[in-house]
């Protein structure tokens, strides 16, 4: 019985990594640079931004956009989920170009004052989710890549689909870093 107990946490472990997913990794396209009023790179987010306060979404500022944008897309990820090693939080595309994106973005597939852009499911949900770690102190990635088309995608859209739309459209990424410590 010990034996057949062992061998299934074994068979889990094993799922478990061969499932693990990485951070997106976008090359041979120009930088765009991420910042935010709420957080420095590399530093700290603050509560009202996470699942512990408001879980407002705080407000990116990008600079240069290239003159051929057509679509923003923004993704947020947990860089350092014990298990799955990155999880979703939030997937938006169809973004107006525009050198800032809001804060405070509300819930829905379809956002009106963003022009309709779509909100696709990050964390089970058609909504920003910030930081909430069970446990430890972990970075969050707010990817934003910078499109030369809209995406004819439904709301039903995870994370993966949304990336293999994206290849070959990406005119810029970007990303900031962020971290937060389970409350």
């Amino acid at each position: 019985m010990l034996i057949e107990i062992v061998v299934g946490f074994i068979l889990v472990v094993i799922v478990f990594v061969i499932n693990r997913q990485g951070d997106i990794v976008v090359e041979d396209v120009p930088e765009l640079t991420v910042t935010s009023p709420a957080f420095k790179n590399g530093g700290m987010i603050p509560e009202k931004y996470t699942g512990n306060g408001a879980d407002f979404s705080p407000e990116l500022k990008l600079s240069s956009l290239a003159k051929e944008a057509v679509s923003i897309a923004v993704i947020v990820d947990d860089v350092d989920h014990p298990l799955v090693g990155v999880y979703n939080h939030w997937l938006i595309w169809n973004v107006p170009v525009q050198e800032v994106i809001p804060a405070k973005i509300p819930q829905g597939e379809q956002v009106s004052e963003l022009a309709n852009a779509v909100q696709g499911v990050g964390y089970g949900k058609h909504r920003y989710r910030g930081p909430k770690p069970p446990f430890g102190s972990h970075r969050y990635k707010y990817h934003v890549f910078v499109l030369d088309t809209k995406l004819d995608l439904p709301a039903s859209t995870k994370k993966k689909a949304l990336l293999t739309a994206m290849e070959g459209h990406i005119l810029q990424h970007g990303y900031l870093i962020g971290e937060y410590a389970a409350k």
